[in-house]
């Protein structure tokens, strides 16, 4: 086990498969204690059971990252539960890619909501916590998307993950000499998150994902930034398949 991942309580939004699950996983492997949080109770409750199978501990908890009250509610349930919350890794979103000029509003309200204001929500229940305490951590899954424009099909897309970034070094700024914050921008991964592109671009973005690497990638990055020192702070991490251009 790592030292200083063993014994943090981890809370990972979208915790319930892909990314979000194999940062449980690993997390959990590494000594922490992993709350996951998701919509889907069932795919929650099989994370937890391969976790503690394997020895770690883990549990879950139905959430909507939309809704700001379960967000606060689930956040406050953590700290009840475990005695304390130290990371929270905002991993939730979706990236359902469509030219603007089909005007599909309702997919932006849904990336606004889920990857703008899930993250920002997250924030809310978490920070004023780690403020108290004179320590915590911040973790917000961004994109490559959110350092170039991935367009065409992306432009929405790319405005919630340049928002993040955004976020992510301001909220640093502000709060670094006692929260640390960390954006990880990743590229191409293997995830449901492809599967949320219907339409004229489903087949383009299903030619991308062909060079994604495994989530177990990302997952490792994430803890490279959890298990360093608590004087240094991993601010952005960027990586991406070697054969992804973009």
């Amino acid at each position: 086990m790592t030292s200083e991942i063993e014994g943090k309580v981890v809370l990972i939004t979208g915790g319930s498969s892909g990314l979000g699950a194999e940062t449980a996983t690993l997390l959990a492997s590494r000594g922490a204690k992993v709350a996951v949080a998701a919509r889907r109770t069932d795919k929650l409750d099989a994370v937890v059971a391969q976790i503690e199978s394997s020895g770690g501990v883990a549990r879950a908890y139905p959430m909507d990252v939309t809704d700001k009250n379960q967000v606060a509610s689930v956040v406050a349930g953590v700290v009840s539960d475990f005695g304390k919350l130290d990371v929270l890794i905002n991993n939730a979103g979706l990236m359902p890619i469509r030219p603007m000029a089909e005007v599909n509003t309702e997919e932006w309200d849904q990336m606004i909501d889920v990857n703008l204001k899930g993250v920002l929500y997250g924030i809310a229940a978490a920070l004023p916590r780690f403020l108290e305490q004179g320590s915590g951590h911040i973790i917000n899954l961004s994109s490559v998307a959110g350092i170039k424009v991935f367009a065409p099909g992306g432009t929405v897309y790319s405005g919630t993950k340049f928002a993040v970034s955004a976020i992510s070094e301001g909220l640093r700024q502000e709060v670094g000499d006692k929260v640390r914050v960390t954006s990880i921008e990743p590229g191409a991964v293997e995830s449901e998150l492809k599967h949320g592109t219907s339409g004229t671009a489903a087949e383009t973005v299903m030619e991308f994902y062909d060079q994604a690497i495994p989530a177990s990638s990302v997952a490792r990055a994430i803890a490279f930034a959890v298990e360093q020192p608590a004087d240094v702070d991993i601010n952005a991490i960027v990586l991406r398949p070697t054969s992804q251009e973009f």
